[in-house]
């Protein structure tokens, strides 16, 4: 069965960088797009970043400029480069992938990882 596994969170000072990674595994035909979701406490889920099979990228308004998505196709793997970070990034993250197994296309996510942005 397809797994996401995320690594990369923890604790960090205002104007610091983290980069969290997200590795899919299984029997997987193809990934059509790959992207990071983060949610704080008592807020709604946001869309921070994706990017889809042909490369093209989108991320949200509050994080460009300053977060970066990349990816390795080969190992399956992508790449959430956090700079500048600010006390409103805390969140968790969550990665996610629309992964074609053969019969269609089907979300999977990530377990989430812990970013703290503090003093």
């Amino acid at each position: 069965q397809v797994q996401l596994v995320e690594s990369g969170g923890g604790l960090v000072q205002p104007g610091g960088s983290l980069r969290l990674s997200c590795t899919a595994s299984g029997s997987i035909f193809s990934i059509n797009a790959m992207g990071w979701y983060r949610q704080a406490p008592g807020k709604q889920r946001e869309l921070v970043a994706v990017i889809g099979s042909g490369g093209r990228m989108n991320s949200a308004d509050s994080v460009k400029g300053r977060f970066a998505i990349s990816r390795d196709n080969a190992k399956n793997t992508w790449y959430l480069q956090m700079n500048s970070l600010k006390p409103e990034d805390t969140a968790v993250y969550c990665c996610y992938a629309r992964v074609n197994l053969g019969r269609g296309d089907y979300i999977y996510w990530g377990q989430g990882t812990q970013v703290t942005v503090s003093s």
